[in-house]
């Protein structure tokens, strides 16, 4: 018996050498090349608060200036520059990818699972959002930042001289892409990396809310990225998307952004109240009360929250029964989210709460943000919405909901998660000094606002006249901003401050329940051995499961091959399906970046032979990252992963992770491209003769157009059903084929604008055709090279009958793209001339 403990200890300690090195992070320079999910995660979340005391700093200026009537500190200009960038920073560069920093940091160890399956986007995506943040903060310190307001309403954005308007566009255009990239790799790890067993209705709340809102970002930004390219067409190029003389109408940019905007609003509350539901339980010590409530709620937040993004429109004209319609649907989205906060007071109610310092920080988070939710039911009604519009009632009322739906909860959520990063707590101490600092300063700095915004003061102005009723309130409003800030720097102190001196070893020292917190700060691979999961509170239901964990009585304890490995479960009940190998250290992650994101910063400056020159970069980097990182033929077609189970380490199609990940992608895709076809009838319905008195693209280059590329479409099929079918030659040739046709068909949908002479710049409907037929163009293109990619891996060997993941992901990429040729193509060469 000795001798055999003797030889499982041993053994233990070999899976666990050999685990360690797998998984470890290179040293010196090199770490920076990391894909780790803690260590991107850490990057995301200490570039996003950078941002934020960036943010906050440029704040603090605006305050100052408002301090004292007819303030002479700072100029009108830099005002604007300031008060654009703060907006856009805290919403764009803090709110959400916060959460995304979150997201990645926890979901791996909370779900049981190793690491999310697409660690190199992750990493991707975090130096994109860096990049892009580093380029639009950058831009004030060459006096050459945005001036119209983070909203950038045309025509005041379209008509700002210099390059300001063009950094914002292009660089958050750039920001986006990170977004996306986190979204798509947040809903395939949820719905496709869970441990065994934890069935979908197991999910900790956190994985709930992170999948309504990873969804939620595939339906609001890409409207945002179609408003960007509009935007940036007219100011580039002169295209007359929002100017009115020319049949553009500014309004259509309107509804583009707020349908982002609003929807943004719960992006950003519902993580924060993701954080919330996983600390109330450990501190009241019992599970959370109404579990499927909750989850209904948080679902039916996200949906409604799309049909809201009027109720910030309603001053522009709208008709009765749109501003009825949408002032209805503002008030209903106060039901689930109700709901939320009712859940989790029932949860403190039922057991005995804790009143830590995360728990203080959420419930005067809970507390500031139903006073933001009391004044936006006040806008959410019209008549009172057109007196406080565009006033300080209204920044009063945002701030109360961003700050206190999300930043109070951030805090929380650092104080709560913090033994994650290195097994200490934070100070108590300084942890009560800074929550009392921040909710005093806080009440102090905005509710005042409310009574400066109904005394008629406007927003967006640099300076006051004296002696009209707003001189003590702003003044009020600027001493509690700095209590605020200071609070906030409190905070940042506790987190840098020495710790060496401090006791460490507190793994899980609020007694949690669930699984992210038997995740050990000093190794990298997540979970010692990939667990079974019986209940929605794992470690205070299953007996020794910590014990059995670390020491590898569950799934893949070792790493014989030296791969990176995980398991893929079932969506719904979480039956294991796959080994799933992940990408490992890289440095295509930054190259591809930093590439794109040249190209970016290069349009930004009209510099267009450097960004093809970046732009050839980019394509190169993401090719090889494809070429070397996905769909490898393992060198065995099974594997052990113990427990008696053995499982494919390779899959195509529905069951592998790329294909999943293809299809939301497309879904987003087909988000932003809808949006480009409201635009196209948003114009047809404001004006009475759409079309300017300008002859069409016609009816037959489209349609031709449409045969080519349903042709190109019904190869690629064939080229798929050939090569699963073992007739390698057929389907070479069916692909070629394809890629024939789809340059047949992009010419042809060329060809009818140009035929016709339609000159983007003369008319507006000229333009918007030429938006829907460069954007097939562009994706044709994709699918071009997407086939001949498919034509190489065949002849290389990467590609077979058996392990044809490349082909299937392609073939899903076509049925969009063929919809999206039927939808463009029909629509500009039957509409509104033969329809």
């Amino acid at each position: 018996m000795i001798v055999g403990n003797d030889f499982s200890l041993r053994e233990r300690r070999a899976q666990e050498k050999r685990l360690r090195a797998v998984w470890a992070n290179p040293s010196g320079w090199r770490y920076w090349t990391s894909v780790n999910n803690f260590q991107v995660g850490l990057w995301y979340a200490s570039a996003a608060f950078a941002f934020m005391l960036f943010a906050g700093l440029l704040a603090l200026i605006m305050r100052a200036q408002l301090a004292v009537p007819e303030n002479d500190l700072i100029s009108a200009g830099f005002y604007n520059q300031a008060f654009t960038l703060h907006g856009t920073v805290m919403m764009f560069l803090f709110a959400v990818p916060i959460f995304e920093a979150v997201a990645i940091f926890l979901l791996p160890p909370m779900l049981g699972a190793r690491e999310l399956p697409f660690p190199r986007l992750g990493a991707f995506g975090f130096w994109s959002f860096f990049l892009g943040g580093v380029f639009v903060c950058g831009s004030i310190l060459f006096d050459s930042a945005p001036t119209s307001g983070w909203f950038m309403y045309p025509p005041l954005a379209t008509k700002e001289p210099g390059y300001g308007a063009d950094i914002w566009l292009l660089g958050l255009s750039f920001i986006e892409v990170a977004s996306i990239a986190a979204a798509v790799e947040i809903i395939v790890g949820i719905m496709k990396c869970r441990a065994p067993g934890m069935r979908i209705n197991l999910m900790p709340l956190f994985a709930w809310y992170l999948l309504v809102v990873a969804g939620m970002i595939l339906f609001a930004f890409p409207p945002l990225i179609a408003g960007d390219i509009l935007f940036e067409m007219e100011r580039m190029f002169d295209w007359p998307f929002f100017d009115a003389s020319r049949g553009g109408d500014p309004i259509l940019w309107q509804h583009l952004f707020w349908i982002f905007g609003h929807p943004e609003v719960y992006i950003i509350f519902l993580p924060a109240i993701a954080l919330m539901a996983m600390i109330v339980p450990t501190f009241a010590q019992r599970p959370i009360v109404g579990y499927p409530w909750i989850v209904l709620a948080a679902v039916g937040t996200g949906f409604i929250s799309f049909g809201l993004w009027v109720h910030h429109m309603f001053a522009t004209g709208l008709p009765q029964i749109s501003l009825a319609f949408f002032s209805a649907a503002s008030e209903a989205v106060a039901i689930p989210t109700g709901v939320q906060i009712f859940v989790f007071i029932a949860t403190m109610l039922a057991g005995r709460v804790i009143f830590s310092v995360p728990m203080l920080f959420g419930i005067g988070g809970i507390a500031v943000f139903v006073i933001g939710g009391l004044t936006g039911v006040m806008v959410a009604l019209a008549p009172f919405d057109w007196q406080a519009h565009d006033s300080y009632f209204i920044v009063a009322h945002l701030h109360y909901v961003l700050i206190g739906g999300m930043l109070f909860p951030i805090v929380a959520g650092i104080y709560y998660y913090y033994p994650l990063i290195d097994s200490k707590r934070l100070s108590n101490r300084l942890g009560k000094i800074a929550f009392w600092l921040m909710f005093a300063g806080f009440n102090v700095a905005f509710f005042p606002m409310h009574l400066t915004g109904l005394r008629g003061m406007p927003r967006r102005v640099f300076t006051y006249p004296a002696g009209i009723g707003w001189d003590w309130l702003n003044l009020v409003s600027t001493i509690g901003a700095y209590v605020f800030a200071a609070s906030v720097l409190v905070v940042v102190y506790d987190v840098l401050r020495p710790k060496h001196r401090q006791p460490g070893g507190e793994i899980n020292p609020w007694n949690a329940g669930t699984l992210e917190w038997i995740s050990e700060p000093e190794e990298n691979w997540g979970v010692r051995s990939i667990p079974i999961v019986e209940s929605r509170y794992p470690l205070w239901d299953q007996k020794d499961l910590v014990r059995r964990i670390n020491e590898g009585d569950f799934y893949l304890p070792d790493a014989e091959e030296g791969k990176r490995e995980g398991l893929v479960t079932s969506v719904l009940d979480a039956r294991p399906l796959q080994v799933l190998r992940v990408g490992g250290t890289s440095y295509v992650t930054i190259v591809s970046a930093a590439s794109l994101g040249m190209v970016f910063v290069a349009l930004t400056f009209h510099w267009w032979w450097t960004a093809l020159v970046f732009g050839v970069a980019a394509f190169a980097s993401i090719l090889y990252w494809l070429w070397t990182g996905t769909s490898e033929i393992p060198e065995k077609p099974q594997k052990d992963v113990g427990l008696g189970l053995t499982l494919p380490i390779y899959a195509s199609g529905p069951n592998s992770v790329g294909w999943w990940a293809m299809f939301i992608t497309m879904v987003g895709d087909g988000t932003a491209f809808a949006s480009l076809v409201f635009g196209y009838f948003f114009y047809w319905t404001i004006h009475g003769d759409f079309t300017g008195g300008l002859a069409g693209p016609g009816a037959f280059w489209p349609l031709l157009s449409l045969a080519f590329f349903a042709a190109a479409w019904g190869a690629t099929v064939a080229a798929r059903a050939l090569n699963q079918g073992n007739r390698t030659d057929l389907a070479r040739a069916s692909l070629a084929a394809g890629c024939i046709l789809t340059i047949a068909g992009s010419l042809a949908a060329f060809l009818g604008p140009w035929s016709h002479t339609m000159e983007p710049t003369a008319h507006v409907y000229a333009a918007i055709v030429w938006i829907l037929v460069i954007w097939l163009l562009c994706h044709a293109a994709v699918g071009a090279v997407m086939q001949l990619y498919c034509l190489a891996r065949s002849f290389a060997g990467r590609m077979t009958a058996e392990y044809d993941g490349d082909i299937r992901n392609v073939e899903l990429y076509w049925h969009f793209l063929v919809l999206t040729a039927v939808v463009t193509l029909l629509v500009i060469g039957l509409f509104p001339k033969v329809l």
